[in-house]
Formats: structure tokens, sequence, C-alpha cells
């Protein structure tokens, strides 16, 4: 197959336009134009097209982790589900991501411990941490770690009840109401019982 005309995208940068003569269009990266020596009136036969595309995808999904990955934090398997998402095989999606593991722009022990950080700045106990991890794929391996860096959650309950109350004394119901707060947001028991004994008798467990 012949190659006709060579352009760069007008809308997407680094990508480049490859028409051959029977009007196909290959998408590819600046990457593949070197590596393949790609001129206008080369002819390509059917295994050096097919791997041009295998090129050309993984080359993309790579481009589109960096991109991800910029302007977020997310977990590895955040990215390879948003990577398919988009188009992108399961293997190029598993590449990219080892890619971004490779160069230190991914790296879910990291990330494990900013989601822990930030669900325990919302006001969130251990239970919704362990929640949270397990919704973003994050090993099992790396919550211990994770949580260990989180602060103590007794003093944290308690700290949620202070600007729960703002200063005022609660009465029974609503030390009750609290406590039911507090663990719906993720606290145990022995929490909620030790940080509302500082506004008087917590709620009977029921």
């Amino acid at each position: 197959m012949k190659i006709d005309k060579i352009e760069p995208s007008k809308h997407k940068k680094g990508r480049i336009l490859v028409f051959l003569e029977d009007g196909t269009l290959l998408k590819i990266t600046e990457q593949e134009l070197l590596e393949f020596s790609l001129r206008v009136g080369d002819s390509l036969d059917e295994p050096q097209l097919e791997r041009l595309r295998a090129s050309a995808s993984g080359s993309d999904a790579r481009a589109q982790a960096a991109v991800l990955v910029g302007r977020r934090a997310m977990s590895r398997a955040d990215l390879e589900k948003k990577l398919r998402d988009r188009g992108a095989s399961a293997r190029d999606a598993d590449y990219a991501a080892e890619w971004l593991e490779a160069i230190g722009a991914l790296n879910d022990a990291d990330y494990a411990a900013l989601l822990v950080r930030h669900c325990a700045s919302m006001g969130y106990g251990p239970a919704r941490y362990r929640q949270e991890l397990l919704r973003h794929g994050v090993s099992r391996e790396l919550w211990d770690d994770a949580m260990a860096a989180a602060p103590d959650a007794g003093e944290l309950a308690e700290q949620v009840l202070r600007d729960r109350f703002k200063g005022g004394i609660p009465d029974e119901r609503e030390r009750r109401r609290a406590s039911d707060a507090l663990l719906r947001r993720g606290f145990g028991w022995a929490d909620v019982r030790a940080a509302l004994s500082v506004w008087g008798r917590a709620p009977e467990e029921e």
C-alpha cells in the first residue's frame, strides 16, 4: 500500500496523519514517523502496516496516560480503566501504566497515602479509607502503610464533633444523631464512644 500524503494533525499536537492510496488514514506519532522512516511514495505491505498500527496504538495510549496523570493523581487501576474507556486495548493500557510507573509518574503507594489523607481531611474515618482504597483498585498490600499515616481516628472523631457542636453542649438527642453520623462516616464504635464521652455519656450501642 503506497503512502500518498503525510502531514501533521491540525487538531492534536504530536499526531501525524498518514494517507494511503486506498483512502485509509493512519494516525501515528512522531515516534513512528522516525522509527519506520516513512516518506511519501513509500509502499507498506500488510505486516508493516500491522506493526505500524500496533506501535501507533501503544504510543497513543502512553500519550493519553501522561495527560491523565498530569491532570490529577490516580491509581493504576483507575488509569487503565480510563484508557480502555477511551478506546485503548487492555494490552496498551497495561503497557502505558507500566511505562508511567517506570518513570515515577504513577505510584499506587503514594496515591493510597494521598487518598487516605484526603478522606481524613474531609472528616471520614478508617472504614471510609478502606472503602475508597477498594473502589480505586489499590492493592490491599498497600493499605496498612497508607492508613498508618492517617490521623488518630479517635482524635479525628473528636475534631468532627467539635466542629459539629461549635462549643455548645449537646443533649441526648444531639449526641445520638452525632453518633450515627460518625458511624456513617466510617468511624468505629470505640472511637465514637470515646469522642462522645467528652460531652457526656455516649448512646448505647444498638
